[in-house]
């Protein structure tokens, strides 16, 4: 019967086991290590020919049962949790990496995912090709004999650009790839890249699925071979193990991401039609809107276009400080997906690894803010913006008239 509900019913049910005492929320089992019974029991857990609990770094119920919900969720046959999303991201690559092998990734990707595969990972002397995931030509004259993985980020972080998974998913099967997508921006209610044929899904769960901004936190679903590899190899020796209390929160927040997710979208479409109609927007990028490239893929690949927003101010960098300076509900922070509605300037924050030349490659300017936009009342999310874009007119015309001034 459990295999037959909606995803809504899931987000609440899926992954639960009914405990001992009859609580209707599950346990936090906050406990380092577990007790065994003797020690050929201790001996059979570590061999593993018995199932069971030996040390929270190798697994823990309350987050076990997390990892049940999200591997059903994106329609996985297991998920491994971790301590963020740049460990759930490091994970899968290097689960799949090693010397001398190579990655294809899109060009445009979180400024320490990209710092990670353009760093790091040459350390280990694993070479990395960045390219427009939306020319499928280009991702198949990047790979070469040495390739082992294509990464992509959709919707991108901070642009929005859109790709075609099911493309992609099949690139990867005729070159013999492993496909890994961050769905972070989209989660599994409103985008599924397995049911696309894409391997592995990555997700930062600090964002949508916690919802409420306490939290940090990955997850890695895939198949079960993959996640054999990633637990008891990648995450054992390198330990980005979430604590058991983050899991539970992560569960908790889980139960109300359906309708917060409606309340993001219904919102976030808003917010662009507005910034798209105000002459001091230059540019808004959101899938919602209908010439944005990606938009033919809402509705069929993505359920809906998602929280998140980037535009283009028609203003100096000095103007879009003023603007950003002058909110005042709207709260200058990094991160996604939480209750409140965040703001921030990708050039100087989140995407500060790019150097200058990467950034312009990347289509991230100076002028590009992203707003994630929040649970509160539209009409004092608009208002807040409007109040702030004023203060860029009020601004120039108080510069036109001191140059006027000294002209005179």
């Amino acid at each position: 019967m459990q295999n037959k509900w909606k995803l809504a019913t899931q987000t609440i049910h899926a992954g639960h086991q009914k405990n001992s005492e009859g609580a209707l929320v599950s346990p936090l089992c906050q406990s380092a290590t577990f007790v065994f019974d003797n020690a050929e029991q201790g001996g059979a857990r570590f061999s593993g020919d018995e199932k069971g609990y030996v040390y929270t770094r190798l697994g823990n119920p309350t987050t076990a049962e997390l990892e049940r919900k999200m591997a059903v969720l994106e329609g996985s046959e297991d998920a491994v949790a971790m301590a963020s999303g740049m460990a759930a991201v490091s994970s899968a690559l290097l689960a799949n990496l090693k010397q001398g092998d190579h990655l294809v990734a899109s060009k445009a990707v979180y400024g320490c995912t990209f710092s990670l595969m353009t760093g790091q990972l040459a350390k280990f002397g694993i070479q990395v090709t960045l390219v427009d995931f939306n020319d499928h030509h280009a991702i198949c004259a990047a790979i070469k004999p040495e390739t082992k993985v294509l990464f992509c980020e959709t919707p991108v972080n901070p642009h929005l650009d859109v790709f075609d998974l099911s493309a992609i998913a099949d690139i990867a099967k005729r070159y013999s790839l492993i496909s890994i997508v961050d769905n972070t921006f989209m989660t599994p209610l409103l985008q599924r890249p397995i049911s696309h044929g894409i391997d592995i899904v990555v997700h930062s769960a600090t964002k949508y699925l916690n919802g409420h901004g306490d939290v940090i936190a990955g997850v890695v679903c895939a198949s079960k071979a993959q996640m054999e590899v990633i637990k008891y190899e990648i995450l054992k020796d390198f330990g980005g193990v979430i604590s058991p209390h983050d899991a539970w929160l992560i569960l908790r927040g889980l139960k109300t991401l359906d309708v917060r997710l409606e309340r993001h979208c219904d919102n976030a479409e808003k917010v662009a039609q507005f910034l798209d109609m105000h002459p001091l927007v230059s540019k808004v990028y959101y899938p919602g809107l209908d010439y944005h490239d990606g938009h033919g893929l809402v509705g069929t690949q993505m359920k809906r276009a998602g929280g998140v927003i980037a535009f283009e101010l028609n203003a100096s960098l000095e103007q879009a400080i003023l603007f950003v300076n002058r909110l005042s509900l709207i709260a200058i922070a990094v991160s996604l997906g939480d209750a409140e509605t965040l703001i921030q300037h990708p050039a100087s924050m989140t995407h500060s690894p790019y150097s200058l030349d990467e950034r312009a490659e990347a289509g991230i300017s100076d002028s590009l803010l992203r707003i994630s936009v929040g649970l509160e009342s539209v009409e004092d999310i608009i208002e807040d913006l409007n109040q702030a874009l004023a203060s860029i007119d009020y601004y120039r015309t108080e510069l036109i008239a001191e140059i006027e001034h000294t002209i005179e």
